[in-house]
């Protein structure tokens, strides 16, 4: 397999990036901010907030209930309250397979 540069992460993220890593509006974000307890960024001096790895990866699980499973928000506060674990381990799953399809593409186009 090629050697691949490994991705350098930053510690705080911009909503406006927030935003662009999921393709989604500024107000979106701030709006689930306020909806669901376990995105708390931190803010700065100015207001600013500044969304950290796990602040993305809880908002990568809300997108997923609610924009890919097409769930309502009262539904997806609920499944996260009753059995957070369940939802992150079938986003976990979802997520190693699309990885793997991507590899698998990634190699067939190579041949």
């Amino acid at each position: 397999m090629p050697y691949k540069e490994p991705k350098i992460e930053k510690l705080y993220y911009s909503i406006g990036e927030v935003a662009e890593i999921f393709g989604v509006n500024t107000s979106l974000v701030r709006f689930w901010e306020k909806e669901f307890s376990i995105i708390k960024p931190k803010k700065n001096k100015k207001g600013n907030r500044l969304f950290t790895k796990q602040d993305i990866d809880n908002l990568h699980l809300i997108y997923h209930l609610v924009k890919e499973k097409g769930m309502t928000l009262k539904g997806a506060k609920k499944k996260l309250k009753d059995n957070k674990e369940d939802a992150v381990n079938n986003h976990e799953v979802i997520k190693k397979l699309n990885s793997i399809k991507e590899m698998l593409l990634e190699i067939s186009s190579q041949l």
